[in-house]
């Protein structure tokens, strides 16, 4: 069996493992039975549908949206430091998320969905500031000044949403657990937040696949072939905006997923993006469904953010990719 098939199957075992383990792991530990709805406990039913199917759906969609976002921005900038967080967008959205709730904004006729609106909206504006500057340093825009930027960008992003929390009263607790990161005491009207989005927008994402390969035998070859370049970027940056909002909007800032995963599913199972940005969907996924589990398992009955989780996993896996770029170039 070749690497991409045993990859496909690989990851949807990994993906249906997580599920179980996120729904049935616990303060309170859910029977099989439950699980297939064969229980008579109302409370079982009740904690399997009310609070840990939503918490591990939803982390499930984040996990598919950062991740499929990552893989499409390396794609499309041919590095593989590349990702929503590096990039400064999940800062832009936070701070749009966290405006949201500083002023409590609410756009009509859009009712639940003005905060991944406005969250989306500032990782989009976010990242075509980035790349605007990045641009005006650095004409070639090489990866290391696009990252630079990314991280100016996200610590004047962090500056002005530090001052909306020294401003803030009731809301402080909510913003800084927006900041962490976190699916806990979420619900299923969440979930419906963060689904047309990943649906719409990643789907569309998958639909580029193809022409991803193209780009990466560069913008000319990939004119001959028949790709619209210009517009593809353009609809792979949006697209990864939008994805990367409306993540932050239900779970606040997250990191390193939309890097690790994308990185580690090319490096084992190809480069060919028709089957990286599916596999890094599903991977994206099962990791951050197992980092959740881990977060509110490890030191119960407190729970740990998130974002703390993959922050300790992504930033030794960062380093490492950074040093193995910089080897290859002084090859």
């Amino acid at each position: 069996m070749t690497k991409r098939p045993l990859g496909w199957i690989v990851s949807l075992l990994l993906l249906a493992l997580s599920f179980w383990l996120g729904i049935s792991i616990g303060a309170v530990q859910i029977p099989l039975s439950t699980l297939w709805g064969g229980s008579e406990d109302t409370t079982a039913t009740t904690i399997v549908w009310n609070i840990r199917m939503p918490r591990v759906f939803l982390a499930a969609l984040v996990g598919a949206a950062l991740a499929v976002a990552g893989a499409s921005f390396q794609a499309l900038l041919k590095n593989p430091l590349a990702d929503p967080y590096t990039l400064g967008v999940s800062s832009g959205a936070s701070v749009g998320a966290v405006a949201t709730l500083f002023f409590g904004l609410s756009i009509p006729f859009v009712g639940m969905f003005t905060l991944p609106l406005l969250s989306m909206v500032g990782a989009l504006v976010t990242l075509l500031l980035v790349l605007t500057f990045a641009r005006a340093m650095d004409k070639s825009l090489r990866m290391e000044t696009i990252i630079l930027t990314g991280i100016i960008t996200s610590s004047f992003f962090g500056a002005m949403i530090s001052l909306m929390i020294a401003l803030t009263g009731e809301e402080l607790r909510q913003i800084i657990g927006w900041l962490l990161g976190s699916v806990a005491m979420r619900t299923w009207v969440h979930v419906q937040m963060i689904a047309p989005f990943v649906v719409v927008a990643g789907g569309w994402l998958l639909f580029r696949a193809r022409d991803l390969n193209a780009l990466q035998l560069g913008e000319d070859r990939a004119h001959h072939l028949g790709v619209n370049v210009a517009l593809v970027k353009k609809e792979v940056l949006i697209g990864g905006s939008v994805l990367t909002g409306a993540a932050v909007a239900v779970s606040g800032t997250i990191g390193f997923v939309g890097l690790v995963v994308p990185h580690m599913t090319r490096l084992l199972f190809g480069a060919d993006n028709r089957h990286v940005l599916p596999l890094s969907m599903i991977n994206g996924a099962s990791l951050l469904i197992l980092c959740d589990l881990v977060a509110r398992t490890i030191i119960e009955p407190t729970e740990l953010p998130i974002g703390v989780m993959t922050a300790l996993l992504g930033a030794p896996v960062f380093a490492w990719i950074f040093f193995r770029q910089r080897t290859k170039g002084a090859r």
